[in-house]
């Protein structure tokens, strides 16, 4: 019901998000009408009532999915060498061999190039590569910790200690890099 793609996100890290290994139903789902009615057709008919999706006609095309899962996110983050192919960028670049079965087709890219790098070919890994991880460090009044661990040590299981990682632990024994992203208020 969006008409923007630049503000949808396919994304595991929301509550009602699901694994990135349902990604190419998901987008099928949107690229496909007649697929998507075919799938309410096998859901609970009671629930569906409630629902908006049995009168949604659109279909996503290839460039919005493009949008949604790839410019969209990397701009929503601001991360400038993500999410396009052009000067500058890190060269992180998946190809799909077209398949009018859209979910056949995102679920096995052909070639995946990692910073230019091919690391798959035919779905089947050619080169291992260490990733980086990338954090945002913002500045923050650091007493506001205090009632932070007493909001932990009142409510949750976990001791807030435990939500710490050094970097270390996060390039796992020293393999990787760490980039901080800049953070700051947003701009246009």
């Amino acid at each position: 019901m969006v008409n923007d793609p630049w503000r949808i996100f396919l994304t595991t890290d929301h509550p009602n998000g699901g694994p990135f290994t349902c990604y190419p139903h998901l987008i099928r789902l949107l690229m496909d009408k007649t697929f998507r009615k075919e799938v309410m057709g096998t859901i609970n008919q009671d629930a569906l009532k409630y629902s908006a999706l049995a009168s949604l006609d659109r279909e996503y095309s290839l460039y919005e999915i493009a949008i949604m899962t790839r410019a969209g996110p990397a701009k929503s983050l601001g991360l400038k060498d993500r999410g396009h192919l052009g000067v500058g960028a890190c060269a992180d670049i998946t190809v799909y061999d077209d398949n009018p079965n859209r979910e056949a087709m995102f679920e096995k890219p052909e070639l995946v190039f990692k910073n230019g790098e091919l690391i798959v070919r035919d779905g089947k890994i050619v080169k291992v590569v260490v990733g980086a991880t990338h954090v945002a460090r913002p500045s923050y009044d650091k007493a506001i910790e205090k009632s932070l661990k007493s909001y932990f040590d009142d409510f949750h299981t976990v001791r807030m200690e435990n939500f710490r990682l050094s970097d270390e632990e996060i390039v796992d024994r020293g393999r990787g890099e760490i980039i901080v992203q800049p953070t700051g208020a947003r701009t246009a």
